[in-house]
């Protein structure tokens, strides 16, 4: 495929596929450009759609651009491309975060875009549950794998042992008692939840009530309550596992470029699971807190720094969360 075979209306289906990549609170704070006739889409965060008070270093953000980013490789790959990315490609622009080089797949490519290929599949199936898991335990074969998965990018996905877990578990509930005692915090949370109130904002983006699971009965398992000061009508509460299996994504520096990195680690590692039969979660509430991410560590592990919580398991499937059109999100020129 030579580069004027990337049409507008091939780029824009592979920036769609891209977005549907997680990201915190579901802002989805990317923009794609495509030059027309470079065969070449750059990826930009947009800080407009950040969060000064939980993400005020702009870390989350770059974790939803990198997953967005390996997400457009999956679909590059679909479509027999290979996507050749560079990293910050622009020092005097921070927010240039990628430029991402498509071309037919080669000889050298063919095993990575075939993997890559396999997980397109489950690209729009991979959601977010806030809802119960059985206590059936993951094999290990599995977990292996997703470590696997981690590796490939680059980065690191530990399965804590039992005090470990329970080490991360009592810092997601010190951070909930931080949050609570934070107006400012809750503000910017409740901006980017929807109720289903007529002033709610957009449902292009932000976490539906649909979206929250029920409540817990008694609070065992890592899933964030976006609903604990409003009251969404109709939801339930329900128990949740007791010994909830989570694992720890991280990186060895805690640079921009580790940044994008881990965000596509944390997306590849979800595909899979998805690919696996897992539902899957995600917590940052204690790596939010400068005091408390430090602590989510295993001191007796390689990895320097902790990017993501993951909840894994067996249970209901979340439901698909809304998505900014691509002409939001992508510009020709």
């Amino acid at each position: 495929m030579t580069i004027t075979a990337l049409t507008r209306k091939l780029v824009t289906s592979l920036v769609e596929d891209a977005s549907t990549a997680p990201s915190m609170h579901n802002a989805q704070p990317w923009k794609f450009v495509h030059r027309v006739g470079t065969g070449t889409v750059e990826l930009y965060g947009d800080p407009s759609r950040g969060m000064p008070r939980e993400d005020p270093d702009h870390r989350a953000l770059h974790l939803g651009c990198g997953a967005a980013l390996f997400g457009l490789r999956v679909a590059a790959a679909h479509h027999g491309l290979h996507a050749a990315g560079h990293l910050l490609p622009d020092p005097g622009d921070p927010w240039h975060l990628a430029d991402v080089r498509l071309r037919p797949n080669a000889a050298e490519a063919e095993d990575e875009d075939e993997t890559l290929s396999s997980l397109h599949s489950v690209l729009r199936k991979r959601h977010t549950s806030r809802f119960p898991f059985t206590e059936e335990q993951v094999p290990a074969e599995i977990l292996d794998g997703l470590s696997a998965a981690a590796l490939l990018e680059g980065c690191r996905l530990d399965v804590p042992g039992a005090w470990h877990t329970d080490t991360v578990l009592d810092l997601v509930h010190v951070s909930e008692l931080f949050e609570s005692a934070d107006a400012s915090v809750r503000a910017e949370i409740a901006a980017w939840t929807r109720t289903g109130a007529t002033d709610d904002g957009t449902e292009t983006e932000g976490i539906p009530a649909y979206a929250f699971g029920p409540r817990q009965y008694d609070v065992t398992s890592p899933v964030r309550d976006f609903d604990a000061e409003r009251g969404a009508q109709g939801r339930v509460s329900a128990r949740f596992e007791k010994t909830p299996q989570i694992a720890l994504l991280g990186t060895a520096q805690d640079t921009p470029e580790e940044w994008l990195a881990a965000g596509q680690a944390l997306h590849r590692v979800l595909l899979q699971a998805t690919l696996d039969g897992l539902s899957t979660s995600l917590m940052s509430q204690p790596l939010e807190w400068p005091e408390l991410r430090s602590l989510t560590r295993d001191p007796g592990a390689t990895t320097g720094y902790v990017h993501m919580v993951i909840r894994l398991g067996y249970g209901p499937k979340g439901r698909a969360t809304p998505r900014r059109p691509a002409e939001d999100v992508l510009t020709f020129v």
